[in-house]
């Protein structure tokens, strides 16, 4: 046979064996047996080895390497944002009006989802083949694990058809099944090692092996359920999956379009018992308008989309013992007590401790050392302690009572009038306060600071290189390079991240300094508002009141945070190392004050911006914002189908409405 006719042989295998895998892995309908295919791929192996050929996207490849790779950080496209939970039909249905409020109309489809319990994935296709897979991470950085899922046989490396866009984004789950997980428990026991506590979990740490020949021997799985991108062929969600199937991709059977609330109802009654005959894990049901163009007119919210909700299943409950209470010191100063219970395997996993949250929570359940009691996954994530069965408890027992002083600096404990928390006021001395502080200061949605995180933390406190958060951009090389397991690179990669992060904007710096009940919005509202750290620091508690959403919590610990002599020198040090106070020239530039003292209320759907952009151009122009309208509201802004209610209130009030168009030469 000549070189031409093996090569061609080299494209048709390839091509064959494709098809197998997709029959096999997404179709669950093989027509070819095991023998045959694994004598198909052995002469493909040999083919490509006589020529020398290293196709990434050929079948061959899916069996990974076992070369280390450390996994390299990217920003998503879109946002991986997290969905509102429900756990009650009353909760649905008020998330249907909702959406019937804002749309004016109940002329809409929702798409019923199986939510698989596994890891989020992201992957990345141009001109129909695969290019990158990552995790979900934060939101807006991710994992690059494109080597590991590439071993994973229902990812499709290369799609069906030829109308597909050119580049688009699929979301879905990577999953380990039932049969996978058990069969690798097996030869786990069989070798002495430790057993695995469930498929979630296990999926999650297969991904991010840095050894892809076992994340090929896993037999990890795939469900996609969700298209981004721009041209996409189809308007509604449902049909865009359906589509994505002829592409290749494993897209669940059970996935359904339901006409109203009722329907998803039903579907949620079926599913919350058919779901222990699936072969992988579900932890609920995920509930989505179907209509893309209605998706973008709803936007999002800060932390999720406003046009999907997840149904969670009724978390499982057991019984189990209470053998002590132990107690945290968060960076904020908040103890937190916690349960230490008798090992009890809830919902996959075996559980040790669950969150007491306050001495309230104590007191209502009335706690006794030694007592029974019921125990389940709130939201099947966080253990919470749900009640005691007092039938069991012996007359000896001892009520737990919370304690006085701080467990970490023997400071004692302080509870502001109206909070449920009780605090250590020792913020600049007790040592989980200031390495919870340094662990904030570094994260990613602070000042993102790359190769610092909660273990690096503590090892720099521990050997006194860096005591407070001042002290880490004191830190040399040197003194690096002598920790253990502290490599050049690492070192490097620190003292990198500590000089980006001169550069990082004053509103996230703002964040970073850790005061209490300052979060991402506030810090964003008031950087905007007074644009210097030296306008914020001369505020008083009246002037701060006075800006939109600053209450009068958030400004009384504004005002004592800058009161404190110790803090103004954090600052001063901060500013010597070149950290940004204030508000770049840039940001400025975009900025106007034409819509200043407006409040302004949007309804409806509209053409040329989405609901998030139409508020973004707002509250750049010095406007504001607001849900509902009231007598201090100066304009309607309506798209289409603008809710009856709305409509009635604003001719009550003499409210003017304003179209998209007029909005837009207001802020021309």
């Amino acid at each position: 046979m000549s070189s031409e006719q093996d090569l061609q042989q080299i494209k048709d295998l390839q091509a064959e064996l494709a098809e197998h895998n997709y029959k096999y892995y997404v179709l669950a309908q093989p027509s070819i047996s095991d023998f045959d295919f694994d004598m198909k791929m052995k002469e493909l192996e040999r083919l490509e080895k006589q020529y020398n050929i290293n196709d990434p996207n050929s079948p061959t490849q899916r069996v990974g390497s076992d070369l280390s790779s450390d996994f390299q950080q990217v920003t998503h496209k879109y946002t991986m944002l997290s969905l509102s939970n429900a756990y009650s039909q009353d909760e649905l249905k008020d998330f249907d009006s909702r959406i019937q409020k804002i749309i004016g109309t109940n002329d809409y489809e929702y798409a019923c989802e199986l939510k698989f319990d596994g890891s989020s994935i992201s992957l990345i296709y141009e001109n129909g083949e695969l290019v990158r897979a990552v995790t979900r991470g934060d939101g807006v950085k991710g994992d690059d694990v494109t080597t590991n899922v590439r071993t994973i046989q229902s990812v499709p490396l290369k799609l069906r058809g030829n109308d597909f866009p050119e580049s688009f984004e699929i979301r879905g789950e990577i999953v380990m099944p039932f049969d996978a997980f058990n069969n690798l428990n097996v030869e786990l026991e069989k070798s002495g090692e430790p057993l695995l506590a469930n498929p979630r979990n296990t999926a999650a740490g297969t991904l991010k092996m840095k050894n892809s020949s076992i994340v090929a021997s896993r037999k990890l799985d795939a469900y996609l359920y969700y298209v981004l991108g721009e041209n996409l062929p189809e308007d509604g969600h449902y049909e865009s999956l359906q589509k994505a199937r002829e592409w290749g991709f494993k897209i669940s059977e059970h996935t359904q379009l339901c006409k109203n609330i009722d329907e998803v109802f039903s579907f949620i009654e079926k599913w919350d018992t058919e779901r222990f005959n699936l072969p992988v894990a579900t932890d609920g049901i995920v509930i989505k308008l179907n209509s893309r163009k209605l998706q973008n007119n709803l936007g999002f919210t800060a932390k999720s989309p406003r046009w999907a909700i997840a149904y969670k299943f009724k978390a499982e409950s057991v019984a189990t013992i209470l053998k002590s209470v132990s107690y945290q010191v968060g960076r904020t100063g908040a103890v937190t007590p916690v349960a230490n219970l008798e090992p009890v395997l809830i919902a996959g996993t075996i559980v040790k401790r669950a969150s007491l949250h306050n001495a309230d929570i104590i007191s209502n359940l009335d706690l006794h050392i030694d007592d029974t009691v019921f125990v389940e996954k709130g939201g099947e994530i966080i253990p919470k302690i749900t009640g005691v069965d007092p039938a069991k408890r012996h007359p000896m027992f001892q009520p737990v009572q919370f304690i006085e002083s701080c467990p970490e600096c023997g400071t004692k404990l302080i509870r502001k009038e109206g909070e449920a928390a009780h605090y250590c006021p020792n913020e600049d001395a007790c040592p989980p306060q200031i390495k919870g502080k340094m662990e904030h200061f570094v994260s990613r949605k602070a000042m993102d600071i790359d190769g610092i995180g909660q273990e690096t933390i503590e090892l720099l406190y521990n050997e006194g290189l860096a005591k407070n958060i001042t002290q880490l951009y004191q830190l040399q090389k040197a003194q690096l390079l002598n920790l253990e397991r502290m490599a050049d690179k690492s070192a490097q990669r620190i003292l990198d991240g500590l000089e980006a992060s001169k550069q990082v904007p004053f509103e996230r710096v703002l964040f970073a300094l850790g005061i209490r009940f300052v979060g991402e919005t506030v810090a964003k509202t008031l950087v905007k508002k007074l644009h210097t750290i030296e306008n914020i620091q001369q505020q008083t508690k009246e002037q701060l009141v006075e800006i939109d959403e600053i209450g009068d919590r958030i400004a009384e610990s504004v005002v004592e945070w800058f009161s404190n002599e110790e803090h103004l020198q954090f600052i001063q040090h901060l500013k010597e190392y070149g950290l940004q106070f204030a508000i770049s020239e840039d940001q400025l530039e975009g900025q106007t004050n034409k819509l200043e003292g407006l409040s302004i209320v949007i309804s409806g759907t509209f053409e040329q911006h989405s609901r998030d952009e139409l508020k973004k151009l707002i509250e750049q122009n010095g406007g504001k914002n607001v849900g509902s309208i009231s007598k201090k509201t100066s304009y309607l802004l309506a798209g289409s189908n603008v809710g009856p209610s709305k409509l009635e209130k604003v001719e009550k009030l003499g409210i003017p409405m304003i179209s998209e168009d007029d909005f837009l030469k207001m802020i021309e």
